[in-house]
């Protein structure tokens, strides 16, 4: 077997893996399995940055995506857990319309990635270094602001936990 075919391989395997537990977070009762589903999900997806040779995505995708954010999720559901966590995530009575709007929205994606004039990066070579300076100088604004909505989700969180009240 060459290295092509592995690779290929590789690639569907772990979009298989990546499509079952994302099926598995959505389809699951128990809202803890739910969210180790996602964290799985996030590492196929760490997994497919790899293959196709993206490592620095992938380690990101794989620490802040798998490691933080679906751990954090983990933390929360467990901290508000009810007595019965086996029914813990209720069926929804939207289900056909959230199909139809899911339908709808791979439509839109599959007609974007068909109709897109890609073009590659003419041979430049991006470095980590080259990312994390953009990250300092162009994108600091957006980066900080998502920075302060995770923390406003963390305060929600906090408030929701300990059972505060709104004041108004």
């Amino acid at each position: 077997m060459n290295g092509g075919v592995a690779h290929t391989l590789a690639f569907y395997f772990l979009a298989g893996v990546t499509l079952a537990a994302a099926a598995g977070v959505v389809f699951k009762r128990n809202l803890v399995h739910s969210a180790f589903l996602l964290s799985v999900t996030f590492l196929g997806v760490a997994g497919l940055y790899m293959t196709l040779e993206a490592e620095f995505l992938a380690a990101v995708q794989a620490l802040v995506y798998s490691g933080a954010v679906a751990i954090l999720v983990v933390i929360g559901v467990m901290l508000t857990q009810r007595s019965d966590m086996g029914q813990s995530n209720p069926p929804n009575a939207m289900i056909a319309v959230g199909g139809l709007a899911s339908l709808a929205i791979v439509g839109v994606i599959v007609w974007a990635v068909l109709g897109t004039d890609w073009k590659t990066g003419g041979g430049k070579v991006v470095t980590v270094a080259d990312i994390g300076r953009r990250f300092l100088t162009d994108f600091a604004p957006p980066f900080e602001a998502v920075a302060l909505l995770l923390l406003a989700a963390l305060i929600g969180a906090v408030v929701l936990f300990k059972g505060g009240k709104a004041q108004s």
